[in-house]
């Protein structure tokens, strides 16, 4: 049964299917509760849990999001079924985690990372037709750098407790959801009263939903960076049937739950800075790339033992808190008394971006092996 299993979820019908759920799941959790086109958006709520950790006070984004610990867990669960809880780590891990940083950067000047640009372009808003273009050409850049002999080392099999870090620290963090500690007057826990991190779904409903995208995805290894990945490195589209079915399902479920509206301005929590919109996904593209996962991807991986990916996530939760502290991370469009007032970044945010994309190719530069297998050194994760 479970090599059955195995070959369903290895096989496109099985990549097909897990996309599908999530396209459904992701806009259900909007209809119960979550931020509009944030059904599920693992830099936004990463971004969220570092506000509610008082990594960032920025008052309007701070919850500890359910969705977050049930994709671990989940794959947790899923790893331990099928044998594949493996304690490994690698080498690099200040290059994994300064990508992961950049990562979030780019993502939060965008406002979404690639799962939420696929669910905002299910429900209308076009200005994520552009951070999609901008994440395939940094996916495509770190492409070349792959092609190229590039490399961060490759992983070995480690302590066990190595890869029960990042599950604990979800099962940690679940608990503080529940029980709400104030640690000081005025301290954390920190939950948002207003704004996208006040609106959730309910506990259960949104760790059920976490729980079972990570069980599904960990079996079938969805992952959108590696779906643009193989296309252009091997002319695979494996990884890429998964995405197309998310978005299909997505545009479906949002059109029978009356969450479609479709525009280029003023969509919810998203600017129309086309330039930024563009960049900032290019950065976080390029990030992913190099790290071998996107966010998601990278949940995953530390769920099942990987704690390469569990360094990257780190990253991201630091450069949520940075992004916010330092004013870097993009404000969304507003109709101020019938005008629209266009959203976008800071010259901050705008420096940080060039920033990260200067680093990001200097990382790629400088981490090439001399000899190469095939004309690539990299590792599928």
């Amino acid at each position: 049964m479970r090599e059955r299993l195995t070959r369903l979820f290895a096989s496109r019908g099985g990549i097909v299917a897990v996309g599908a759920v999530i396209g459904l799941l992701a806009p259900l959790l909007q209809r119960w509760g979550n931020p509009p086109n944030m059904g599920i958006c693992v830099a936004c709520f990463e971004r969220d849990i570092a506000g509610a950790l008082g990594l960032h006070r920025a008052a309007a984004v701070q919850y500890i999001r359910p969705e977050i610990i049930g994709l671990v867990l989940g794959s947790t669960i899923a790893a331990l079924l099928f044998r594949e809880f493996r304690a490994r780590s690698g080498s690099a891990p200040i290059v994994r985690y300064v990508l992961g940083v950049f990562a979030m950067i780019g993502a939060l000047a965008f406002l979404g990372c690639p799962w939420r640009a696929l669910l905002r372009l299910s429900a209308g808003d076009l200005t994520a037709v552009l951070g999609l273009a901008g994440l395939a050409a940094g996916i495509g850049v770190g492409v070349l750098f792959l092609r190229s002999g590039y490399s961060l080392g490759r992983t070995q099999k480690a302590s066990a407790v190595v890869g029960w870090i990042v599950p604990a620290t979800m099962v940690g963090l679940l608990l503080l959801l529940i029980f709400r500690p104030q640690f000081s007057p005025g301290g954390p826990i920190f939950f948002s009263e207003t704004g996208p991190g006040s609106m959730h779904a309910p506990l259960l409903i949104s760790l059920a939903v976490g729980l079972v995208v990570g069980f599904l995805a960990q079996r079938s290894r969805f992952c959108t960076m590696g779906a643009v990945r193989d296309v252009i490195l091997m002319g695979d589209t494996h990884l890429l049937s998964g995405i197309g079915a998310l978005v299909a399902v997505a545009v479906v479920t949002n059109l029978a739950l009356g969450q479609t509206r479709v525009g280029w301005t003023a969509m919810p929590v998203a600017h129309s800075s086309h330039l930024w919109n563009v960049l900032g996904m290019a950065l976080a593209g390029l990030a992913f790339a190099l790290a071998g996962g996107c966010p998601g991807r990278q949940l995953f991986l530390a769920g099942e033992g990987d704690s390469d990916s569990g360094v990257f996530v780190l990253g991201m939760i630091t450069g949520a808190g940075i992004s916010h502290n330092f004013s870097l991370a993009g404000s969304p469009d507003a109709i101020v008394d019938g005008v629209l007032k266009v959203g976008g970044l800071s010259r901050y945010g705008m420096w940080a971006v060039v920033l990260g994309l200067v680093v990001c190719v200097g990382i790629g530069l400088a981490m090439r092996e001399r000899a190469t297998v095939g004309g690539a050194a990299w590792q599928g994760r």
